[in-house]
């Protein structure tokens, strides 16, 4: 049974990584999906392998520091699909990495607007279609990094995706009437472009690897498949939650 049958859902991030893994799966569970990232080339390959296996896919390519952006992705779920049931805000940034002492104000509020502000733009405008067709199911990708472990030199990085489980709580607990789920996914490393631009040598990638009690890192389907429930109907009774999807990475010490 397709879980995400009649569904229709927004993917943010959806070029590469755990975006496309995840738009993928979606329209394999049955959902219309609207893919969303700066680059069209790789959004237009995403779409053409989700319609080559029967689904139903469009995308839109844009900044996501674009409140404009947001209001088009919506729209575009409405007037191509009809409605909007799901939504991943997943697209992100490392930021300004460094001592902070050296972080620039520049780079830090890139990464607040980035990881942060857009998320909560893209919700606005989500939300509000959500609400008229009776509830929905928005989830963010956040991070552990800043909320149960920590590295040096991440500190724009931590604070923004920090602030995501706060706007998630705080949506989950304004919408809950209304029907609208809202959470967050805490993933530990996952092998993307991103994992590798901040591990970017054998010696970084072990030490990262060890961290983690499954001594190994994920790949983007592994969270995908999480955050699949947490669109569906099976967690319909999840609101409000930080996920951790870390591979023990926050309860290992060894």
């Amino acid at each position: 049974m397709e879980r995400l049958n009649n569904k229709v859902a927004i993917i943010t991030g959806a070029s590469s990584g755990i975006g496309r893994a995840t738009a993928k799966l979606f329209a394999a569970e049955g959902a219309q999906v609207v893919v969303g990232a700066r680059r069209q080339r790789e959004l237009d390959s995403l779409v053409d392998e989700i319609r080559s296996a029967g689904g139903g896919a469009v995308a839109v390519a844009g900044d996501v520091r674009s409140e404009d952006y947001h209001g088009t992705l919506v729209a575009t779920a409405v007037r191509t699909f009809g409605k909007l049931d799901i939504a991943f805000n997943n697209a992100g940034i490392l930021g300004e990495l460094g001592p902070s002492t050296g972080v620039s104000e520049a780079g830090f509020q890139e990464a607040l607007s980035v990881n942060l502000t857009a998320s909560f733009l893209a919700a606005k405008h989500q939300i509000a279609e959500m609400v008229k067709s009776g509830g929905g199911s928005v989830i963010f990708t956040s991070t552990f990094v800043g909320y149960s472990f920590a590295f040096p030199g991440v500190a724009a990085y931590a604070a923004s995706k920090s602030g995501l489980i706060g706007l998630t709580q705080a949506l989950a607990a304004e919408f809950g009437p209304q029907n609208v789920r809202v959470n967050a996914v805490l993933p530990g490393a996952v092998d993307t472009d991103m994992y590798r631009d901040m591990n970017d040598t054998a010696a970084k990638q072990a030490f990262v690897t060890n961290l983690h009690a499954l001594k190994r890192v994920a790949v983007p389907d592994e969270i995908a498949r999480s955050v699949l429930y947490l669109a569906s109907d099976d967690a319909s009774f999840v609101t409000g939650t930080a996920a951790l999807l870390d591979g023990g990475v926050s309860i290992t010490r060894t």
